[in-house]
């Protein structure tokens, strides 16, 4: 069959179930010349897929997670073989042994209802009716998902053989891959050592072997695998005369690390509480290999009694009947974990063409195929995908050792209770702005984002606490990574001056004759203005979604400086960069602080040859001038709702810009601020943070910043779409809690008459107005005034519908 533009010719490299998946998905929507290539035996060929006990848990924190887990369950409850079903709906149920986990279950309970997951919290007594072999006095409760269930991936995957097969794909086993031919940065053919198969599009399905397949295309692919154990017990009597392969819910007992599942008369049981077991994938054996080993498939590693031991002591305490019982089989199985446990996903710009679904597990096999096939087919996914993108690394995020390490230390926090702000431990420091001596003098408290050092508060600021009036007191959940301070931080910068560091923020540069009608193209507003013009922007994709929202100055006809959110944008901007506009990514090699506050002017002003005054330097302008010694690029820009600057200098010069600046604000009281005042502030004048507040499954009108979008120029991406769509059925909504001692983090649900009908984006206490501040989605319409009520930790909040901004709504503080 020759290759079209409708039907081009795929290789799907890997025949486990994202690979079958993904045949099946792209062969549904008419791309039926598929070859799927596999090293192993079809149709149990080696890999994660042929050992996983495929336990579908669909609650996740991840919104995009949980999303792609609820297709594979709708998926694979329609499919069988011989009458079998591919998914055996049992149920979930989670344990909760301390009041620490108990709390979890709630805030996981929350997260199902914001994601539309059945689920409920019960007792004690309702997990020892679903679960008999527990002994329930050590269980406080559970959380039950009567749709969770065993996903049966082996027949999954012959299901979806058979009908990717009968629409025209084939599937090749003992092919195994050596190479991957390329020409003008495009993937033309996989080489195997039984031919060579001519592509258009190349997709890594290989699992833990995708490094070995990225390398070939000149890839690194962050993912680090590890051996996990699990075991079988014997035949147990309280399970005798059983007949179906399971009747309970699959089990977590994740104070333990331990989760169950039934396999007729005997039970599996799965360990993540051993020491982190990482393997190498270029050292993984061939599939005859490893069974000329005794070892049952190459993904199959040896069980280490050592290991098993304190877990089996464990499963002991939980069960009593275990005390008798003795493991009949166990093996360490290889699976893949990345630096921040989400898959990666997506096509490589350095070679077109080329794909990637890896680090994908059962759990969310299906919807990944899915959403990669609409990606290829319709040129975007129809779930925003984000957290997913292969291009989200930073570069000092992807060296082997990193990979390793953070790989490792996933698998030791699968079961654990994760904070939304917890930083990861190591390894830190790892980037670090100019002025990172001089936050640490000043007692900063460091989290971590994208590598980069952080600052939340400043302790040197803690005698300002003693000026606020009496803060609420917090739950230990929302205190954690929390303090005082910044509140009175908050309350600093809207009454004196204060330094922010926004040096992580991305910065790139993009030159040429050709950058203005580049950058008019590629965004929603209008940037056809002089030089010294700052502009608010959107990036949209071809249907309205809002990939990322920018700040482009105009610094010269030829020359801008583009504020992004991260690595793909630069990607998606590259992608489409003719060849008169050079795009630089500057953000290491440059810095920037943040001076806002009503005594701003009066701080930079004495620093500087130019008029800073309102007049002569107005919002949204930028100038390249002098701070003392120092030249800078500012911009009259505040993400905080007062006046100020965002003041931009080479790495080099950072330390004497802040020191400068740190100098002449001395007698004006002049403090470091940190970004948890940062976000307080920001919510309350309604900005929003884009892949938190907004994605590209959202459009401007909705998500409040149709501001952006000028329709009345010329063609940009995304305008043909959003000149389509109708009326919003749902907006981004401001509420304010009622109970000013209330507080919530985000991503609870949000309930309207008293049924689930959103859920929260962002939240922060909002110190100048006393309440604290919650954004969500929720259905349009609803007017102001409405009451609604927020999940929290199994409490029901009383919040309302407010009008935006809550804060200075005439941009007074601002504009002055």
């Amino acid at each position: 069959m020759s290759s079209t533009p409708e039907n081009p010719r795929v290789v799907v490299i890997g025949a486990g179930i994202v690979g079958c998946s993904l045949a099946d998905e792209l062969t549904a929507r008419g791309w039926t010349d598929i070859t799927v290539l596999e090293q192993g035996p079809l149709p149990a060929p080696g890999g994660s897929t042929s050992h996983a006990p495929g336990l579908v848990f669909q609650t996740n924190p991840s919104k995009t997670l949980t999303a792609l887990a609820r297709y594979t369950v709708e998926k694979f409850s329609s499919l069988d073989v011989d009458g079998v079903s591919c998914f055996h709906q049992v149920g979930g149920l989670e344990l909760a042994t301390t009041p620490e986990r108990l709390a979890e279950l709630h805030r996981r309970a929350g997260y199902a209802a914001s994601w539309g997951v059945r689920g409920e919290i019960v007792s004690a007594a309702r997990c020892k009716e679903l679960w008999p072999l527990i002994d329930e006095s050590w269980v406080l409760g559970g959380f039950h998902t009567p749709d969770d269930g065993l996903a049966r991936a082996l027949l999954a995957s012959r299901a979806q053989m058979a009908r990717a097969s009968a629409r025209g794909a084939r599937f090749l086993d003992r092919h195994t891959v050596t190479g991957i031919e390329r020409e003008d940065g495009r993937v033309t053919a996989v080489v195997t050592d039984r031919g060579t198969f001519p592509a258009d599009h190349v997709v890594s399905a290989a699992g833990f072997w995708g490094p070995v397949i990225g390398r070939m295309a000149g890839l690194d692919v962050p993912l680090q695998p590890l051996a996990h154990q699990y075991a079988r017990t014997g035949p147990l009597p309280e399970l005798s005369g059983a007949t179906a392969e399971a009747s309970k819910p699959i089990l977590r007992f994740q104070d333990r690390d331990l989760y169950f599942r039934e396999h007729t008369d005997r039970i599996g049981i799965g360990s993540y509480a051993h020491r982190p077991l990482p393997v190498d994938p270029f050292a993984v054996l061939p599939y005859d290999e490893a069974r000329a080993r005794n070892m049952d498939m190459p993904s199959s590693y040896p069980f280490t009694e050592e290991d098993w031991a304190p877990s089996w002591d464990d499963c002991r305490e939980l069960m009593p009947s275990l005390r008798d019982a003795e493991i009949e089989a166990g093996f360490n199985g290889v699976f893949s974990f990345t630096p921040d446990g989400m898959p990666v996903l997506g096509e490589s710009r350095r070679l077109r063409g080329f794909w990637l679904a890896e680090a994908v597990w059962v759990t969310h096999s299906a919807g990944v195929a899915k959403a990669v096939a609409e990606w290829m087919v319709d040129g975007r996914p129809s779930i925003d995908l984000h957290e997913c993108d292969l291009t989200r690394f930073e570069e000092a995020q992807r060296s082997p050792s990193y990979v390793l390490e953070r790989g490792a230390q996933q698998f030791v926090e699968v079961y654990d209770v994760i904070h939304p702000l917890q930083p990861m431990e190591r390894p830190r420091p790892l980037r670090v702005s100019p002025f990172h001596a001089r936050q640490q003098q000043l007692g900063a408290y460091f989290l971590e984002g994208g590598g980069w050092e952080r600052p939340h508060w400043y302790e040197a600021n803690a005698p300002l606490v003693e000026t606020l009036g009496p803060l609420p007191a917090r739950d230990a959940w929302s205190a954690r990574h929390w303090s005082p301070v910044a509140a009175a931080e908050a309350k600093a910068t809207r009454e004196g001056v204060a330094l922010y560091d926004m040096t992580p923020l991305r910065r790139l540069e993009v030159t040429g004759p050709g950058s203005l009608d580049f950058l008019d193209r590629m965004t929603s507003n209008n940037l056809r203005k002089k030089p010294g013009a700052v502009t608010y922007s959107l990036l949209l994709d071809a249907s309205g979604g809002i990939r990322s929202d920018l700040t482009v100055a105009r610094l010269a006809p030829d020359r801008f400086q583009v504020g992004a959110n991260s690595p793909a944008d630069l990607d998606w901007l590259l992608r489409h960069a003719p060849a008169d506009v050079h795009i630089r990514d500057i953000t290491s090699g440059t810095c920037c602080v943040g001076v806002w506050g009503p005594l701003a002017r009066d701080l930079v002003q004495p620093l500087t040859p130019d008029d800073f005054s309102h007049e002569a330097f107005g919002y949204f302008r930028a100038k390249e001038t002098y701070i003392g010694h120092v030249p800078v690029t500012a911009m009259r820009l505040s993400y905080v709702g007062e006046l100020g600057w965002e003041l931009y200098t080479t790495a080099d010069l950072g330390l004497r810009l802040w020191d400068t600046l740190w100098a002449a604000g001395r007698e004006l009281g002049v403090i470091a601020a940190g970004r948890s005042a940062f976000n307080s502030l920001r919510l309350e004048k309604g900005y929003r943070a884009w892949g938190v507040d907004m994605t590209d499954e959202h459009d401007p009108a909705e998500a409040g910043v149709g501001f952006a979008v000028r329709m009345d120029r010329d063609d940009f991406v995304g305008k043909a779409a959003l000149a389509a769509k109708g009326e919003a059925t749902r907006r981004l909504t401001p509420l304010l809690l009622d109970d000013p001692a209330a507080v919530v983090l985000g991503k609870e649900p949000v309930y309207v008459d008293g049924l689930p009908a959103g859920y929260v984006t962002s939240a922060s206490y909002g110190y100048t107005l006393g309440r604290c501040v919650a954004y969500a989605w929720l259905p349009a319409g609803l007017p102001t005034g409405t009451g609604v009520h927020i999940e929290y930790i199994g409490e029901k909040v009383p919040a309302t519908v407010a009008d935006e901004p809550l804060f200075d709504p005439k941009m007074t503080r601002i504009r002055r």
